[in-house]
């Protein structure tokens, strides 16, 4: 615990000043000659005033430029955000040291229903290219979306239904178009996105298609195939081919909209960690969404979602048809914004409550099915209050739910018995929000603290799994006595900001009372689930137990304008454009305090740096990444991993044909060919010495029109 203390003074030394997520800054949208790559930190927009708060977003521009081919690539390196990667195809979001289903993943506010929290090896049916804004929420307002995102909320967003008038009543046409090669994975994308419509109605339109060989690595990789092995500098079995299309419409009401929309993502990626196997990823999304605003003289806004969604996962040993996952599930929200409500002394009372209903049920067939068919049906109550002052702001949410979790008819009812179990969870979480902040700039402090209690039923895997885990290499056992985990959190930061300069600081400590965990038995069992002498006749079993676990961790940024303008530290002529300097740093230390020893999958300290320069059209970044060694593993002889620095640059240019804003990009990653690894990926412990390192040398270019 001393050489985290350690560290954090060192990080907070580093970002000179305090921070967190600032209540009521206005959304960044880089589409201009602004400097790309750009992330604020900023509350949720919602209608006219921010309620909910606080949250990390990516967008415009800044997404563009930092787009990966997954959603966990895409904000990976962001404070407190790392990538549970299995190789280039897959990757999750880890947040604040938290990964799988304790990350709630939505679109658009709404469940995402997939099986990505399943295996690691499953990817999220999301692709960057169709996204329009990337957020991540922490503090109450996660309560509003599920019980379950201890560690925080990804939302990806969406324009496939209108919430807002593009058009007047003359009507218009709008649209984005782009396309981009290179890179390690030798990536050929292309996307398109098209609305037109009125003051009315707003139609959508979008497609991609992104299509990616094997991933070059700074090292020999060893390839074997049909009992032939061949060594070469790129990972096998890790080419993808993924397109997609969505389409949607919206009616424009004089108080409200109403709007429908369905797309379909398909995607076909090799899986890495076994070179003759291919996983097919098929997923029908449907959403019907619609709000009514000024309903009375307590209800500001009614809005209602209802999301269906038909998934499947089918894996491929060679031409045969090998397990399948099927997911099937309907979600419907509705929740009611009130009017705002002034009680005098400067005190106004703003919230917002609903309900929200998920069901779904899995089918899982084959021989590497190592869980039984189930189903999960949750009902959930919540309520978010805010109570904005003259100093600032409190608010608090809460959510109550009830859940059935059953394991349904299978084939091998040795292993899977039919058996229900049912859980109710209850959630509360706390905030305030102190506001020294002066000026119509918004210069000045800003302070907050969160503290929530949490409750999250077990799901499917961590109840009723039992059998071989080809991705990880494990026998693995769920446990039907598994009781609700339950979690404490508590955070306190900062944020500071003057004209072009700002810090921010968080630090958190999340406390478990019961944390589902995978722990080795000791045995070894073979495909039938038979005890064995040996790793030689079967896998190791681990199984999921409930233990008491802690992470403690820090986030901070700094962005300092060194040239250009009134403000920077240094002046100079406007013609040699403008400088900042960009800082990052985070932490993370996770321990199962039970059996006192490190929790699996933990990123290391990080430490960054970007120098960002700007003049008229033209932009540039020089960005640094410190990544140090992470010798904290649960297990003697748990692969270590160690510090590496990589060095990135990227270059871009704006300029109008007409009505036309063209933006051409270039990427150069890993430009030392630094060999490194990553301590958040599974495959780093399970395939030894031929696990696949972070991408080496490449360089990747782009273009985007939008009109």
């Amino acid at each position: 615990m001393g050489d985290c203390v350690r560290q954090f003074a060192v990080m907070s030394a580093l970002a000179v000043g305090l921070g967190t997520q600032m209540v009521g800054a206005q959304t960044h949208d880089d589409t201009t000659h602004a400097p790309l790559a750009e992330v604020t930190i900023t509350a949720r927009p919602d209608q006219a005033s921010p309620l909910f708060a606080p949250a990390l977003q990516l967008s415009g521009a800044a997404l563009t430029q930092k787009q990966g081919s997954t959603l966990g690539e895409t904000l990976d390196n962001l404070p407190g955000v790392a990538n549970s990667s299995f190789g280039p195809n897959v990757g999750r979001p880890v947040v604040r040291g938290l990964e799988g289903d304790r990350v709630r993943i939505l679109q658009n506010g709404g469940s995402n229903m997939d099986v990505s929290g399943l295996s690691f090896d499953h990817a999220v049916p999301i692709d960057p290219l169709t996204t329009e804004r990337i957020e991540v929420l922490y503090g109450p307002a996660t309560l509003l979306y599920g019980s379950s995102a201890v560690g925080g909320v990804v939302n990806v967003i969406d324009n496939r239904i209108a919430r807002e008038r593009a058009f007047d009543s003359q009507g218009g046409v709008m649209g984005k178009a782009e396309v981009r090669a290179g890179g390690a994975a030798r990536e050929r994308s292309t996307a398109a996105m098209l609305e037109t419509g009125n003051d009315r109605l707003a139609l959508h339109v979008d497609a991609f298609d992104r299509n990616t060989a094997n991933l070059y690595v700074p090292k020999p990789m060893d390839c074997t195939l049909n009992g032939v092995t061949t060594t070469q500098r790129r990972v096998c079995n890790s080419a993808s081919n993924t397109r997609g299309a969505g389409v949607g419409g919206t009616l424009l009401l004089d108080h409200g909209y109403l709007g429908l929309s369905t797309s379909e993502y398909r995607s076909s990626y090799g899986t890495v960690a076994e070179p003759d196997v291919t996983i097919g990823m098929l997923r029908r999304h449907t959403v019907m969404e619609g709000e009514w605003r000024d309903m009375g003289p307590n209800v500001d806004a009614l809005k209602f979602q209802w999301g269906q969604t038909n998934y499947t996962h089918t894996e491929y040993p060679g031409a045969q048809v090998g397990t399948r996952f099927d997911n099937a599930g309907n979600a419907l929200r509705v929740e009611a914004r009130q009017h705002s409500q002034p009680l005098g002394q400067g005190l106004v009372l703003d919230g917002v409550v609903g309900l929200q209903r998920d069901s779904n049920r899995l089918s899982a067939q084959g021989s590497e099915a190592f869980v039984p068919s189930s189903r999960t049906d949750s009902a959930a109550w919540f309520a978010y209050q805010a109570l904005k002052t003259s100093w600032g702001q409190i608010s608090a949410a809460l959510r109550t739910e009830s859940v059935t979790v059953a394991s349904l008819d299978n084939a091998d009812p040795t292993r899977f018995p039919v058996e229900e179990k049912r859980f109710n969870p209850h959630s509360l979480a706390l905030g305030v929000m102190r506001d020294f902040r002066q000026g119509e700039a918004s210069n000045g402090w800003q302070l907050s603290s969160n503290l929530s209690w949490n409750q999250r039923a077990p799901k499917d895997y961590e109840l009723f799994a039992h059998g071989p885990h080809a991705a990880t290499g494990t026998y693995e056992q769920g446990d039907r006595r598994s009781a609700m985990e339950k979690a404490t959190q508590w955070d306190l930061g900062g944020a500071w900001k003057d004209g072009a300069h700002s810090a921010k600081l968080t630090g958190f400590v999340t406390h478990f009372d019961n944390y589902l965990s995978l722990q080795p038995t000791g045995e070894f069992k073979d495909s039938s689930g038979a005890i064995v002498a040996s790793s030689a006749l079967g896998a190791p079993v681990y199984q999921y137990e409930g233990v008491r676990a802690r992470l403690v961790g820090v986030e901070s940024s700094v962005k300092l304008r060194m040239v250009g303008g009134s403000q920077a530290l240094w002046t100079s002529n406007a013609t040699h454009g403008a400088m900042d300097l960009e800082l990052r740093a985070d932490q993370v230390r996770a321990d199962d305090l039970t059996y006192n020893r490190p929790l699996p999958r933990i990123a290391p300290t990080r430490l960054g740096a970007d120098w960002v320069w700007s003049r008229a059209a033209w932009g540039a970044r020089l960005g640094v990444l410190h990544a140090g060694a992470q010798q904290r593993v649960p297990h003697p002889g748990d692969v270590t991993t160690a510090g590496y620095t990589l060095l990135n640059a990227s270059v871009n240019y704006h300029t109008h044909t007409g009505a036309t804003h063209w933006m051409m990009f270039a990427k150069l990653d890993n430009l030392t060919n630094q060999l490194a690894y990553s301590s958040t990926s599974v495959l780093t412990q399970t395939m030894g010495s031929n696990a696949p390192p972070l991408a080496g040398r490449s360089l990747k270019l782009g273009l985007q029109a939008s009109f």
